[in-house]
């Protein structure tokens, strides 16, 4: 090959690798995901979902981009970033942890398929008129965890049996969430013959206002909605818990392992790793639409015994006999 040819090959050559490496970045799908906490907050249920992703045949950074976008806690900024997801044309949005999330992407776009996670369910909510065929652009997974609210109380009150009266916290910034657990718990506490006080917390400055709270209402113990701005914060509510002396139960593990007094809900890795397969499943071609809502039926109960001792709590032997795990 003459020198002359061999320069015009090479400059073609040249030419043509920004346009090659463009393709197959374009090739590369991408995904918002839209958090409505922080990423270090929300760190088991990442890997979770990374492991659906996985199973179907994708993983960050080498055929897969996730634009993230997260809310730190602030519920209205929501819409917002969820728009902005619309705005670069992902191919799906990943809305998990969260009503509020998954409220803020179905308003923002009726075309792009979303892939909900929370612990509602997304009928009586209004995301999907269907379980078993959604259709339109949502599907996603439901866990337990809003159903068991009333067994939450029920439980609290086995282990507080002489109190009359329990309180409730929900966060007034999700208020959909807010409403449907407070109408899950008042005829719950009604047929228990108990009277249910509803608190609010939208801010961790709020909760030390909870909990002292507790003691003028003469509240037997503190029921935490299942919420994701509550469950991100297990450890602090555990230890106020603690502090305060208040026989308490939320929806996680890392509630009583952090020194709480019961969990009792769904397991979120389930139902992360299973929202991470439907997007997989969506990327390699299958309508949202098509996909049935599942619902992660596993509910886990830990009991904390050395939580119980301290607040001189006798734990019954029924519920010591349907524990998960007990930490002693």
């Amino acid at each position: 090959m003459r020198r002359r040819e061999f320069i015009v090959l090479l400059g073609s050559a040249a030419a043509t690798w920004p346009r090659a490496a463009r393709a197959q970045s374009a090739a590369i799908p991408v995904i918002g995901y839209l958090g409505s906490e922080s990423p270090d907050l929300f760190a088991s249920r990442l890997r979770a979902f990374g492991d659906g992703l996985h199973e179907t045949g994708y993983d960050e950074g080498r055929n897969l981009a996730i634009e993230y976008r997260w809310a730190e806690g602030h519920n209205d900024r929501l819409p917002g970033l969820a728009a902005d997801l619309v705005s670069r044309a992902v191919a799906v949005i990943a809305a998990p942890g969260s009503l509020a999330s998954a409220l803020a992407a179905k308003a923002a776009t009726k075309t792009i398929p979303v892939v909900l996670e929370m612990g509602a369910d997304p009928v009586a909510v209004g995301l999907v008129p269907n379980l078993h065929r959604p259709g339109g652009n949502l599907t996603g997974v439901t866990s337990l965890n809003a159903e068991v609210g009333p067994k939450r109380l029920e439980l609290l009150h086995k282990m507080v049996p002489a109190a009359t009266s329990f309180a409730l916290v929900v966060n007034p910034t999700n208020p959909k969430n807010a409403e449907a657990t407070t109408a899950d718990l008042r005829p719950a506490a009604r047929a228990l013959g108990l009277e249910l006080h509803v608190l609010h917390a939208a801010t961790e400055g709020d909760f030390d206002g909870v909990f002292t709270s507790l003691a003028q209402l003469r509240a037997g113990g503190l029921v935490i909605a299942n919420e994701t701005f509550f469950a991100s914060r297990s450890e602090q509510l555990a230890a106020l818990s603690l502090r305060y002396r208040v026989p308490a139960v939320h929806q996680s593990r890392e509630f009583a392992a952090a020194g709480g007094l019961m969990g009792y809900g769904g397991s979120v890795a389930q139902s992360h790793k299973a929202a991470g397969v439907y997007t997989g499943r969506i990327l390699n071609g299958e309508k949202s639409g098509d996909l049935p809502v599942q619902r992660v039926t596993k509910v886990e109960l830990i009991i904390n015994l050395r939580t119980a001792k301290v607040l001189g709590l006798s734990v019954p032997l029924d519920i010591l006999g349907r524990a998960d795990e007990v930490i002693e």
